[in-house]
């Protein structure tokens, strides 16, 4: 729903150079597309959050449908107004059921990966241009694990990922080259960890990440690993402070890193940490339901230095729910899911170049198989009836906020609250 605010006070009200207005809550929420699962179009984009391209156009996959015979998933490219194209269909020999986003590389393609499919039906890693045009470059052999884990492009240019299975069996980190050369730099023994999720690289260089099982206490661990082939468990989730992490980490411009568990927590419903560099971490928050269950995706930091992130289950109406939380751990609802606009939103969000957020969800829409989505979070305007030209900051209860001076007596401003 769209919703505008007003406020016409008088000079004495507002203070310029360093004014202060009041924060109003407002998000406007549309589903951009819903998937039906047929012909060229797909179904159940899992656990892919989006990436926007440097065209400025946002890429992802789906799990299932495609163009017949043998659909087995899609990959997709939609515009800021909802535009899908398909892109391109698997059907078994050239991957099969894709679960993972892409990344678009610094040489202009997009990598992504399969879970089945493949030479050896274990999975693939392909590689895709902008038009669509896709080539794998590695097959899995199952020894190695299939690939499930959205790619990353290191600074060194190499593309790295993780692997539930392989190695020694519980899990491996590997890294490919863009032509297709795969090297496992770390297996995991269990007590370090088992089934790791998503790698990023820190900004000292070093990967961090997250297990789904094991460590001291079996409910899974953040781990550090270095380039030079070093791996540090730096915490094991007990189940009171979290279980079963799923989404992987951020690392937020105050240097510490922030994610979700699966389950766990104050409440068995999941949880939001922050671990600190020396691996000190503290629960934000506990989902306990009625606000969410289940978080699987990676939180992202907005341009407004808060923290936002979806659970797949849970919330008002049971379907999922869109959050945002700042460093102190206050946890705002920004959406919930009813199903007619999707449900189960396990891929996470993407901000895009518009400052709305861009996220799939799973199943729910029109057709029950997935929709892709918009969130703009907060546009007000406030009206002094002064002039205003000449207005150099603008804060709300005492925080900056972005603003744009409309006219000389009125000013638009970002709430993100």
């Amino acid at each position: 729903m769209s919703k505008s605010w007003r406020w016409r006070t008088g000079c004495a009200a507002v203070a310029f150079c360093a004014a202060t207005v009041t924060s109003v809550r407002a998000q406007t929420f549309t589903t951009l597309v819903s998937f039906y699962g047929s012909s060229s179009n797909g179904a159940s984009p899992l656990f892919m959050s989006l990436v926007q391209g440097t065209d400025g156009e946002f890429y992802g996959t789906t799990k299932y449908g495609g163009s017949p015979p043998y659909a087995k998933g899609t990959v997709f490219k939609i515009t800021p107004q909802g535009a899908l194209t398909t892109l391109h269909t698997f059907h078994g020999t050239n991957g099969a059921y894709p679960i993972a986003g892409l990344v678009e590389a610094a040489n202009g393609m997009f990598y992504g990966s399969t879970q089945r499919g493949g030479t050896n039906s274990a999975g693939t890693i392909f590689r895709m241009t902008p038009a669509g045009d896709t080539t794998v470059i590695y097959n899995f052999s199952g020894g190695d694990g299939p690939q499930i884990s959205t790619l990353i492009q290191a600074s060194n240019g190499d593309l790295y990922g993780t692997t539930p299975t392989g190695g020694n069996g519980f899990g491996t980190i590997f890294k490919i080259g863009p032509t297709g050369t795969l090297t496992t730099v770390y297996s995991f023994g269990g007590s370090d960890g088992e089934q790791p999720d998503g790698l990023i690289q820190a900004r000292d260089g070093d990967f961090w990440g997250t297990t789904y099982a094991g460590g001291a206490n079996g409910y899974g661990t953040v781990f550090k690993y270095t380039p030079g082939g070093t791996a540090t468990t730096l915490h094991s989730f007990d189940l009171t402070d979290g279980a079963n992490p799923r989404g992987g980490l951020t690392q937020a411009t105050n240097g510490n890193f922030y994610g979700t568990t699966y389950k766990g927590g104050a409440n068995g419903y999941g949880a939001i940490f922050v671990i600190t560099s020396e691996g000190s971490l503290t629960v934000l928050d506990s989902f306990d339901l009625t606000n969410g269950a289940a978080p699987v995706a990676p939180l992202v930091q907005a341009t407004d230095g808060n923290l936002y992130g979806t659970t797949g289950q849970g919330g008002a109406n049971g379907y999922g729910e869109i959050f945002a939380i700042d460093a102190a751990g206050a946890l705002t609802i920004l959406h919930s899911f009813d199903s007619t606009d999707g449900s189960n939103p396990e891929g996470g969000l993407v901000q895009g170049t518009d400052g709305a957020f861009y996220g799939a969800t799973e199943y729910g829409g029109a057709y029950n198989n997935g929709t892709i989505y918009r969130l703009s979070v907060g546009s007000s305007h406030a009206d002094t009836g002064r002039d205003l030209s000449g207005t150099s900051a603008v804060a709300f209860n005492g925080l900056p906020a972005t603003y744009t001076v409309v006219s000389p007596t009125e000013i638009s401003v970002r709430v993100i609250r």
